[in-house]
């Protein structure tokens, strides 16, 4: 049987109407049959809601489903879920009279939820209600709505819902994902895809690696040269033909987040992870060694502050976000010849400078400033946190799990952080002990159960008040060429890390997570998502990461 709904956009409400007369006859049956279905709960929502009532009952499709908002802040988020419910039947633009709402939005406080993403989910015999204190609330609310239609929609062309109450709020308000393009890059319709399935997982946050040594990948207007010749190569081929994102690109993926509720960050790569840059623009380097060439830019000259301001304005007006990611990070691997530099030994008796990570820390200060004056604020990697840089006006990115007094030190110092820890964040390492291709930290690597229980697997408890602002998964691409490797590296481990981000620690069980990813790989599947199937290995065998050599062979970063 198939249904036809037919979805309107009209003064606020937004209409499904089911006119397959098979459909009546069948629904008749199934309310004659069956009095009260007891739905087995929770089975394909992920991540899982934080508190459930559910009860005997079900919430069965009439011939219209009509979805009403009066709040026009809620006009977005309607549509979007208009155009989330295409596949699941067949959609018809004709307008006609809305009748009775059956689903409800309404932006309204929720008394015992404190975030703004929190939503209460109403689903009663006679139609459904989501409540939420902002749009982004009723976008979740909808989400998991979403999910549950899913589910029931492949197993019954009739609509049957379960009956109950969902009351959800998230654990962290940062719940990321990194995507490394500079080494390879997968262009705008797979960034969407990827940005597609964070929101569908409640992930809001996409932190977009533009800049490293091997290749430059935004168009800067002011500086042409670093797409003309930055953007060349990548890490597989140094002289592969140029890739990046224009200016418009940029924009379309901005917006394109933002519909599904995800800001996204860029990281622009300073002082070090320069060599794309400076291969443009020479006159800006700071040097490097055989192993990193022209890795930094230089300390010591005003011009190169001023570059990189330029750079960072153009870069600002782009991006909505108050954050601009710097990088900041491993400085220390190329930096020897600023000490050769007339112009840096200059900048260290002028201010005082005693050594080169006092140069790397005047740097920092310098380009948190020129943020600050552009109304942004610093992001950069947990490096950034001994330069004592403002932290009212600085986020740091803990990424060195070999390094847990640098963890404490920064939280310590109520820098706002941001758990990412290359063991279990980092999603380019193996993440079974079968696998060849990705990395391993003498003999360690990080899997689906180790990412589900974080950050509550650290050595220490997080106390509530401490300036933990969430998690992200970071995908660094040396050893992903193609999407392929990325689908697999990717899902579902980053599955697992959205319930740690979402979920409190009392609501979950990993076991109850494998049953319910088994009912949700299909929901991949018929994406096209390569994933790893954790639950039956042999079935998904690793793809190799690349058949090319490596952009560097002798280079083995620890990002």
């Amino acid at each position: 049987m198939q249904y036809v709904m037919e979805l309107i956009v009209k003064s606020g409400t937004i209409t499904n109407r089911a006119i397959s007369p098979i459909g009546i006859v069948v629904l008749a049956m199934l309310l004659f049959s069956c009095k009260d279905v007891v739905y087995e709960t929770n089975r394909t929502i992920i991540p899982l809601p934080n508190e459930v009532q559910w009860e005997e009952g079900s919430y069965f499709t009439e011939r219209e489903l009509n979805l009403e908002f009066e709040n026009e802040e809620l006009r977005d988020v309607a549509e979007f879920f208009v155009m989330e419910s295409a596949p699941y039947i067949e959609v018809r633009s004709e307008p006609e009279d809305s009748g009775n709402a059956l689903l409800v939005l309404e932006m309204d406080s929720i008394t015992d939820q404190l975030s703004e993403e929190s939503y209460v989910l109403e689903i009663k015999t006679d139609g459904i209600k989501v409540k939420a204190p902002s749009p982004s609330g009723v976008f979740y609310g909808l989400k998991t709505l979403k999910q549950l239609i899913w589910a029931n929609h492949k197993e019954n062309s009739s609509w049957a819902l379960p009956v109950g109450v969902v009351k959800d709020s998230p654990r962290f308000a940062w719940r990321g994902l990194m995507l490394d393009e500079s080494r390879h890059f997968f262009g705008m319709e797979k960034v969407k895809q990827l940005l597609d399935l964070m929101a569908e997982h409640k992930l809001n946050k996409f932190h977009w690696h533009l800049t490293d040594e091997p290749a430059w990948r935004i168009e800067i207007k002011a500086y042409p040269k670093l797409v003309q010749v930055g953007s060349i190569g990548d890490w597989s081929n140094s002289s592969k033909t140029p890739k990046f994102y224009t200016q418009e690109q940029i924009r379309e993926v901005v917006d394109y987040a933002i519909a599904q509720q995800i800001e996204v960050i860029p990281e622009i790569d300073m002082p070090g992870h320069a060599s794309a840059a400076n291969r443009a623009y020479p006159e800006f380097s700071g040097g490097g060694n055989k192993d990193h060439p022209e890795f930094t830019y230089n300390p010591g000259k005003e011009e190169t502050y001023a570059y990189l301001a330029d750079i960072l304005r153009e870069v600002g007006e782009l991006f909505p976000s108050e954050y601009i990611h710097i990088g900041g990070d491993e400085v220390n691997f190329a930096n020897a010849q600023w000490l050769d530099d007339p112009e840096v030994r200059s900048l260290m008796r002028t201010n005082d400078l005693k050594d080169l990570k006092e140069v790397e820390y005047y740097f920092l200060n310098r380009i948190s400033d020129s943020l600050k004056a552009m109304g942004k604020k610093m992001a950069g990697w947990d490096e950034i946190s001994g330069s004592g840089v403002n932290t009212n006006s600085s986020l740091v990115f803990w990424w060195r799990h070999d390094k847990p007094d640098v963890r404490s030190k920064t939280i310590q110092n109520r820098y706002p952080t941001v758990l990412c820890p290359r063991i279990p964040m980092y999603l380019d390492f193996v993440q079974h002990h079968t696998h060849e291709y990705g990395r391993k930290w003498d003999g360690a690597f990080g899997d689906a159960v180790q990412a589900y229980h974080f950050p509550d697997s650290l050595d220490v408890e997080i106390p509530i008040d401490e300036p933990i602002v969430g998690i992200q998964a970071c995908i660094w691409t040396e050893r992903i060429a193609n999407e392929k490797r990325l689908d697999f590296m990717a899902w579902p481990r980053l599955t697992a890390i959205s319930e740690a981000a979402w979920t409190s620690p009392t609501s979950k069980s990993y076991d109850n997570f494998l049953k319910r990813l088994e009912e949700f790989l299909p929901f991949y599947e018929e994406r096209n998502i390569g994933y790893f199937n954790l639950l039956d290995p042999s079935n998904t065998p690793e793809p190799k990461w690349n058949d090319g050599p490596n952009w560097q062979s002798n280079h083995e970063s620890n990002d």
